[in-house]
């Protein structure tokens, strides 16, 4: 149905709401109104910097909380849920304290604008911009759940594990144009899990009305052939109504029947926030139209009607909320500022350093002398059977990375385990809700993946190849990355995300030959780790997986089953730092600073330069790119007095220009040359293989700038 205009509400009584329930649901949602009205003077007085309403949107969100258990269920809400917020048992202060930016702001310590909810005494998950990406979270919270209650061994691991637990995730009917929407109903649909859709449709998303955004307009009526999905529709400006549809959508849920979805039709009687004016785009008619289902009015004509409160009471009920929000507002501009100290605080974890020494068993391999040498392959899978065995909150997940989907079929099969076979075997060995494949669909992946790890897994999930990973280049910057920081350290999001990347592959062209490494080390909060070795791909994937950092690992393609860099089993207990690169050949003359596939390219090119020319270069093999061990070049150019970055991504704005650039702002005064870089060309990978061979650099490029420089 279109809600054009507010029906006579039933009764009270009818919907066995108690009058004090009722006066109790009014005052929530006078004083969510009130707040807004607070920020938004507070905006025109430069005394906060951002305001954006939940106004008309209060009833639906008062009614469903009284179905709603904070610090057992999850929430995951946008920007409007400032009623829910309340309800669920957030106070005026501490929203006003986000607003000004306080340090003592729960939600965030200052580093988010105002209405990005978060509590983690509530489970109210850390709210982000980006519309629909916290849909995918939810799932992925619900998914945790469900696993735990199936697992016994992980159940214990699962903070507030309960079986009719409800997941709750909101957004406007904008915001079910994104893909993630689709993405996460699909999951929530196929799993059968107990998420609660609650979309609030106020008409418009911004200045697009419904009709523009939604295929018919209606968002219900076009998911409707979802499986397992229970829909809901009701007028989200009476609460009786709302209250009515929310016992449906929670006792379904609860029931452990799947997901539901609320469409719930509420206004915006205010712009959509502080940079928009609604009058622009609506008009007059339309506005006058919407004031006539103003929740806050409707529910207090209900309260008089019914004889539960008179008008006169409710004024004085009124001025009790200005003065109440009054005084949170005014004690909330006492509250300081974070400290400038702080700006990165809580970027990575504070409790585990993933650079330290506790992470350093590099000198103590446990090699077994029986042990035959192991392509990275064999030494990655190898680290995430032994991992799986000792952590029982690992889950492995991503396309193809199971044996076979259907367990029946499981015995009759040799078993996938991945396109380069790196989890082969690992769902035999433990079982398939540990080690499962997902749909095509990479911001899935990724988004599920934090909605686990805020519960407590450790996902490793799988992203099948590098040129792919754009559809969860959202999930990793927006999502993944910032989840610590911008919650100021109250959650985290420990995910690794494995991904195939590289060229050198003859016939892997634009599309499975890509780098691209320094779009994610430009991404604060994220480890990048890129190893050229097996031995090496075992301790810092094993880093990896036990450091509380979220980490997108590197694997090159080229480098699964080379013979030169074999190496035997390290053993269960071999990590290696980030941060902490490798002196893979000594020299004096020139320092050559590299990574992934360039590595070998390199050592060829020292030896040659070696042979050839009598130079003698050193070349360092940096592993982890984000950080990068600048103590390590740092003693090397002081030694050596000339350098070469050589590496495998684009000559511009690849790792090389960063890394140069440090070199020549702290160690001027040692360098008797230029820097020089060796790259690929500006351009894509091209199919063929003479185009290849010209694009990427090889050994005859780097020796090319050792000589070169050797004589400068």
């Amino acid at each position: 149905m279109t809600i054009t205009e507010h029906e006579t509400a039933p009764a009270v009584d009818d919907h066995g709401v108690a009058p004090d329930r009722l006066l109790a649901w009014y005052r929530t949602m006078l004083v969510s109104r009130r707040m807004d009205d607070r920020e938004i003077s507070l905006k025109r007085q430069n005394k906060i910097f951002f305001q954006i309403s939940g106004a008309g949107h209060e009833a639906v969100q008062v009614a469903l909380a009284d179905y709603l258990r904070p610090g057992s269920d999850w929430f995951f809400v946008y920007y409007r849920d400032r009623a829910l917020c309340l309800a669920l048992g957030q106070t005026p202060l501490d929203h006003f304290l986000q607003a000004v930016g306080a340090a003592d702001d729960p939600s965030s310590g200052g580093r988010q604008m105002p209405s990005h909810f978060g509590d983690r005494r509530l489970n109210i998950a850390s709210t982000s911009s980006p519309t629909g990406t916290q849909f995918l979270h939810a799932v992925g919270a619900a998914e945790a759940g469900l696993r735990a209650r199936r697992l016994p061994a992980l159940r214990q691991h699962v903070e507030d594990l309960h079986d009719d637990e409800l997941v709750l995730v909101c957004a406007g009917e904008g915001t079910t144009s994104e893909g993630e929407f689709w993405e996460a109903l699909n999951t929530a649909c196929n799993l059968r899990l107990p998420v609660l859709f609650l979309i609030e449709d106020n008409g418009y998303a911004i200045s697009v009305p419904v009709e523009v955004q939604t295929a018919g307009g209606s968002i219900s009526r076009l998911v409707s052939g979802f499986p397992n999905l229970r829909i809901e529709e009701c007028d989200g400006t009476d609460v009786l109504e709302s209250y009515e549809a929310c016992r449906k959508v929670v006792e379904y849920c609860r029931a452990g029947h799947g997901p539901a979805l609320l469409h719930a039709h509420v206004t915006r009687p205010y712009s959509h926030s502080m940079s928009d004016d609604e009058q622009a785009y609506r008009p007059k008619s339309e506005r006058e139209l919407q004031d006539t289902r103003d929740p806050l009015a409707l529910t207090r004509e209900l309260v008089i009607r019914e004889g539960i409160a008179t008008a006169d009471e409710l004024d004085r009920l009124e001025v009790a909320v200005e003065t109440e929000v009054a005084e949170a507002a005014d004690r909330a501009l006492t509250y300081p500022q974070p400290e400038p100290a702080t700006a990165a605080r809580h970027l990575f974890s504070e409790e585990v350093d993933s650079t330290g020494s506790d992470f350093d068993t590099e000198d103590s391999p446990a090699h077994d002398p029986e042990d035959r040498e192991l392509t990275m392959v064999d030494l990655l899978n190898s680290c995430l059977r032994t991992e799986m065995e000792r952590d029982p909150r690992i889950v492995v997940f991503g396309q193809d990375v199971a044996d076979a989907s259907r367990e029946d079929v499981l015995e009759q099969v040799k078993g996938k385990g991945g396109v380069f076979k790196v989890t082969h075997g690992l769902q035999h060995r433990f079982g398939s809700e540990r080690v499962y494949n997902s749909p095509l669909a990479e911001a899935n992946i990724v988004g599920r993946a934090v909605g686990m790890a805020l519960r407590g897994l450790r996902p490793v999930v799988e992203i099948q190849f590098f040129d792919y990973i754009w559809p969860a280049m959202m999930q990793i910057r927006n999502e993944l990355a910032t989840m610590r920081y911008r919650s100021d350290g109250t959650y985290a999001a420990p995910v690794v995300v494995r991904v195939t990347y590289g060229g050198y592959l003859k016939g892997g062209a634009i599309y499975h030959s890509q780098t691209g490494e320094t779009l994610f080390t430009h991404t604060p909060g994220l480890r990048v780790v890129l190893p050229s070795n097996a031995v090496d791909a075992n301790g810092l994937l094993r880093t990896a997986i036990r450091c509380e950092d979220p980490v997108l690992f590197l694997e090159h393609k080229h480098l699964y089953r080379q013979v030169h860099n074999k190496g035997q089993d390290p053993g269960p207990d071999f990590m290696i730092p980030f941060g902490k690169a490798s002196v893979v050949r000594s020299g004096s003359d020139v320092t050559v600073v590299t990574c992934g596939a360039l590595v070998k390219r390199s050592v060829d090119a020292a030896k040659m330069a070696s042979d050839q020319y009598g130079i003698e270069a050193e070349v360092i093999d940096l592993r982890s790119l984000s950080p990068f061990d600048m103590e390590t070049i740092t003693a090397s150019v002081r030694k050596t007095n000339k350098v070469v970055v050589a590496h495998e991504d684009s000559l511009s704005w690849g790792i090389g220009s960063e890394i140069a650039a440090r070199i020549a702002d702290e160690l001027f005064p040692w360098l008797d040359g230029p820097v020089r870089r060796v790259a690929s060309m500006d351009t894509w990978v091209a199919y063929a293989p003479r185009l290849e061979e010209v694009i990427l650099p090889g050994p005859d490029d780097v020796l090319e700038a050792i000589v070169e420089l050797s004589e400068y």
